[in-house]
């Protein structure tokens, strides 16, 4: 199996010279997500899981949610993978918006899909980060795993610790988040590891209802 970059990087020490090498290439991701992201516009950001196919309440939801998001003109980015991924970026094509797909390298080969107007491929799971964090002006989380999970709490903690502001969150599919989020305002907040106020989560099953609440935060007067 061919050793993947991010996991070279991250099995330890190297020769420094290996490391100043792996550097350039960092960078050099970065410099490509900038010169192909810049004049994306408005957009979104949708995660969730790669296992619901066509059909699925969860798929259809978030076909519907691109949509939406696009009429409303915003561009639609994904991880550009299948799944929800693919099901928000058919659902904007069809709402005759941008649709973004930012794929990252994993073993197991994960084909961008076929609704991409505009297709990016990372080394890097934290430069990936960086570039969906820069360029979009909200994120929906539709039910997904441990990916969907560490994207939003990672984006989180940036907005608990004042590194972003004005940043909207929703959470969609209210029965799927429903556990997770009652420990997050139930047990954290009881025990005292966060405290009120500190993130809003909006939760809806509309896409409707999801898109007013992206509009009312970024296209009202700060």
């Amino acid at each position: 199996m061919t050793t993947l970059a991010e996991e070279a990087l991250l099995r330890g020490p190297d020769d420094l010279l290996v490391d100043f090498d792996r550097a350039v290439r960092v960078f050099g991701e970065f410099v490509n997500g900038c010169r192909r992201l810049y004049d994306i516009g408005p957009a979104v950001t949708v995660f969730g899981s790669a296992r619901f196919g066509e059909g699925h309440r969860y798929y259809e939801m978030a076909r519907a949610l691109g949509t939406r998001l696009a009429e409303a003109g915003y561009t639609v980015v994904t991880g550009g993978g299948p799944g929800l991924m693919e099901a928000a970026n058919r659902g904007a094509k069809e709402g005759g918006g941008l649709s973004v797909g930012c794929n990252i390298e994993l073993p197991e080969e994960q084909s961008p899909n076929a609704y991409l107007d505009r297709s990016l491929r990372f080394e890097y799971f934290f430069v990936r980060k960086v570039m969906l964090v820069k360029y979009s002006c909200a994120f929906v989380f539709m039910p997904g795993g441990f990916g969907t999970m560490d994207e939003m709490f990672e984006t989180v903690t940036l907005v608990q610790t004042g590194k972003m502001k004005r940043f909207p969150f929703v959470a969609m599919g209210k029965a799927y988040w429903h556990d997770l989020l009652d420990f997050v305002w139930g047990t954290m907040r009881r025990e005292g590891t966060i405290s009120e106020g500190e993130l809003t989560v909006h939760r809806t099953d509309a896409p409707a209802d999801a898109v007013r609440h992206i509009d009312g935060i970024v296209r009202s007067p700060a």
